[in-house]
């Protein structure tokens, strides 16, 4: 692996002082801790806070506010490209939690965010925005679980929400006449948490069950501009991990789950996937997947996977890679969410769980490293299709994904 002249290339375990006094001095920049205001309007009556529920662990951020992170009772609000493009995605965070005997509920009530409106096209307006996200956290509310984010974009736009709505009376009481006329009450989360910084707070949990070896595998990690760019201050940093200067989520799981953690200089870009332009420009964003992200990972780190931990992230780094290829750039790494990986980690199933054959990029070679018999797997898999087209079976049950 090689550094190139745009940006320094460590990995992620280097002590570098610099980079540890630098973590130390964040904090003398921190915004003003949100709670304080949260929980000032709840006192005046302008709303409900609704409270991390025990058994939680506390995490680091980038200012070194501690965030509660709840094990269980979670309620999922799903992602709507996970459901439609990368199913695998979703059902990997649900076995998680099934195996590892936590608490959750799949909710039938939850709407899209509809954050891709707010970011790509600015055709909505502010109570509307405003008004999806706090129907959904009264949905939550009122089922007694927590919401869990599992798309970075959702989680972007709520933490912004969050912003709007506490510095903003006129719409936060706009939002509070449309929740009347829902019938709903006016409830904000105490975290906005993101299902990645859950897998973060477990990842010891699910290592302890790790059946297959990761040992032998190179790992780049694309860290979703969602999730650390918008409201900076909220995202989970850790000094073990580069020196607190990049979010520790996916890069302490890989750690943990035994895997190798290699840099790259273009690791701080966009996957390519940006909101507006996958609309509209949409070679551009095949392109700047490709030529930024891809081949510069291939370059610098030659990895197994990419492991990211966003929706688009995943689904532009993976679904990109034919346009290289048929270019003759050099291309061709699977990519997966880093709950596919941690699944697969402790022994799901390649297609019945994971679900890789949505994905475009061959990730035959990596299940191979894995030590997973991809054709056994897949001939399982058809033999489960074969009874559900009978009508043998109405559907698989969790019994049939292990």
């Amino acid at each position: 692996m090689t550094a190139t002249a745009t940006a320094e290339v460590i990995p992620y375990n280097a002590v570098n002082t610099k980079s540890s006094r630098k973590f130390e001095r964040q904090a003398e920049y921190a915004p003003e801790d949100f709670h304080d205001h949260l929980f000032e309007l709840e006192a005046e009556g302008e709303w409900i806070v609704q409270r991390v529920p025990e058994p939680y662990v506390e995490v680091m951020t980038k200012f070194g506010r501690k965030k509660k992170i709840p094990l269980e009772m979670t309620w999922h609000h799903k992602s709507c490209g996970q459901c439609g493009h990368i199913p695998g995605y979703s059902t990997a965070i649900f076995w998680l939690n099934r195996k590892l005997d936590l608490k959750y509920t799949d909710p039938t009530d939850q709407t899209s965010c509809t954050a891709w409106n707010y970011y790509a096209s600015a055709t909505s307006n502010a109570a509307a925005q405003a008004g999806v996200a706090m129907r959904n956290f009264a949905a939550a509310y009122e089922t007694g679980y927590y919401p869990l984010i599992h798309c970075g974009t959702s989680y972007g736009h709520y933490k912004e929400v969050r912003e709007e709505m506490m510095h903003h009376a006129e719409v936060r009481h706009q939002v509070r006449d449309v929740m009347k006329k829902l019938g709903k009450p006016l409830v904000m989360p105490e975290e906005i948490v993101h299902y990645s910084e859950w897998i973060h707070a477990v990842r010891d949990r699910i290592a302890a069950k790790q059946k297959r070896d990761f040992s032998n595998l190179a790992v780049t990690v694309h860290p979703a501009c969602h999730y650390y760019k918008l409201v900076q201050e909220d995202a989970i940093y850790d000094p073990d991990i580069y020196g607190g200067q990049r979010t520790a989520t996916v890069s302490a799981l890989i750690v943990a789950l035994g895997a190798e953690v290699r840099d790259y200089s273009t690791w701080f870009d966009c996957c390519g996937f940006g909101f507006r332009h996958i609309l509209v420009q949409r070679d551009f964003t095949r392109s700047f997947a490709t030529r930024r992200k891809i081949e510069v990972m291939k370059e610098e780190a030659n990895p197994d996977v990419v492991i990211t931990h966003d929706t688009g992230c995943v689904t532009t780094l993976d679904k990109s890679q034919f346009v290289g290829q048929a270019h003759g750039l050099n291309v061709g790494v699977p990519v997966m969410s880093d709950a596919q990986f941690a699944a697969l980690a402790m022994g799901a199933h390649p297609y019945r769980v994971c679900q890789l054959h949505w994905h475009s990029t061959d990730y035959k070679p990596l299940l191979e490293k894995m030590g997973i018999d991809h054709e056994a797997a897949w001939a399982e898999f058809q033999e489960d299709l074969k009874k559900l087209k009978s009508g043998e079976k109405e559907y698989l049950t969790w019994e049939d994904v292990g």
